[in-house]
């Protein structure tokens, strides 16, 4: 070897070695930095009583509930005075016949019930549509809570990485020195050392975007600190498909909103089927006369809806009332037929990540650390090539993402199944 050749090479390990301990620098800085523990459950409480949608969806339920009084309200009574006969010297006073009066108009019986009731189907509409709203956020918590967990994990694993190659430099510089090893070796181990370098700020843009989607939906700054998510638990789920199915029909707020939609417009049909009956309009008045006798009067007037000229205003309404009856029908049973399809669909896909990351915990993981270490030990025996060593890493690395990524996986079905269901099935949270 030329002194040129070995001056250049000296120079690309005191390089990497500078590299590899700045890397380890940063991660025992990182690993070090003060975090406390995020937990799921009260990130859940602060997003349901902060976050600016349900704030909102919320208000427009006390809104709806306000809507009741007022459709169960009479109209504003009315209050009149007529003058007759006033001379023409516009002398109030000497008016022939002063006429005070209040009335009120009055709807047939059950109208103004029937008013209420379809208020009060809208207000309880809305409040399930606020729940759903709860539901859909906490899905999304759930997922942000976890995709920074995964973001925590694979810093963590490029760091082990990191290290893990810098103790490959170390040998291959070893037994390069002794001559017991190949110079290319030693290159290769400082390339894919210095590839991993180029990983980590990927890495924490990544780490920095989950904490920015995780602070928004809690209404904070995107960027305060937050701490470290716990790593999601493996309870199997104990219900059945039936068991979810019974559940989502029973409890998913998207499907109470659209048995009340039926209920609110046959609650309309029959108040339009009800304005055929005449309402009434009641008067009491008081009688001022001028050099005579006062005294009191009253009277009552009736619409006449079934007039040949406005009945077909009326037929109109029926119709259109019990079209949008079979409408919210149909409806409700389409939302049905898709509740059912998502709980199957999730629950396959949930079961299906349950097998995956119970095979590479009990399987894979296991395998690959055996086939490290054999990797190690037969390239320090000399039994075994240095780019098999390096591909064991690189499994090593990958079957850890994969694994965690999987668990990630498991609990963003979880979430959308809770979703669907309309309850809570992880006990975690």
């Amino acid at each position: 070897m030329t002194w040129s050749t070995r001056f250049w090479l000296l120079t690309i390990m005191v390089v990497s070695l500078a590299f590899w301990t700045g890397e380890r620098h940063i991660a025992y800085a990182v690993d070090q930095t003060p975090r406390s523990s995020l937990g799921l459950p009260d990130l859940i409480q602060e997003a349901l009583a902060r976050n600016p949608e349900i704030v909102a969806a919320r208000q427009q339920w006390e809104a709806a509930l306000q809507r009741i009084t007022q459709a169960r309200s009479l109209d504003d009574p009315t209050l009149s005075v007529q003058l007759w006969n006033v001379p023409q010297t516009f002398n109030v006073t000497q008016a022939q016949n002063s006429i005070f009066g209040l009335s009120q108009n009055l709807p047939f019986p059950g109208k103004l019930a029937l008013k209420g009731d379809v208020a009060s189907r809208s207000a309880e509409m809305t409040e399930q549509a606020l729940r759903a709203k709860e539901r859909e956020l906490v899905a999304r918590l759930k997922q942000a809570y976890y995709d920074l967990f995964l973001t925590h994990k694979a810093i963590q694993i490029h760091h082990e990485q990191v290290e893990l190659l810098g103790q490959f430099v170390e040998s291959t510089t070893a037994k390069f020195r002794t001559g017991k090893g190949a110079q290319t070796d030693v290159l290769k181990a400082q390339i894919e050392l210095s590839l991993l370098f180029q990983q980590l700020p990927i890495l924490e843009q990544r780490r920095e975007t989950a904490e920015a989607m995780l602070n928004t939906l809690l209404d904070r700054d995107a960027t305060s600190p937050l701490g470290i998510p716990q790593e999601p638990s493996q309870i199997p789920l104990d219900k059945t498909l039936d068991d979810l199915h019974r559940l989502a029909l029973h409890e998913r707020p998207e499907l109470k909103a659209a048995e009340l939609a039926v209920q609110r417009n046959e609650q309309s049909r029959a108040l339009a089927q009800r304005q055929y009956y005449p309402d009434f309009n009641v008067a009491f008045q008081r009688f001022q006369n001028f050099q005579t006798n006062d005294g009191f009067g009253a009277y009552v007037a009736m619409s006449i809806p079934f007039a040949l000229w406005t009945k077909p205003k009326y037929d109109a309404g029926v119709q259109e009332a019990a079209a949008a009856l079979s409408a919210a029908r149909a409806q409700h049973h389409t939302l049905e037929n898709l509740t059912r399809f998502q709980v199957k669909d999730l629950l396959t896909r949930l079961r299906a990540t349950d097998q995956v990351t119970t095979l590479y915990r009990t399987t894979i993981l296991p395998q690959v650390e055996q086939s490290l270490d054999a990797a190690r030990v037969g390239y320090r025996a000399g039994r075994a090539g240095f780019l098999d060593l390096i591909e064991a890493q690189r499994v090593w690395r990958g079957s850890q993402l994969e694994y965690f990524k999987a668990l990630v996986d498991r609990q963003h079905r979880l979430a959308e199944l809770e979703q669907v269901v309309g309850i809570t099935l992880d006990r975690q949270s």
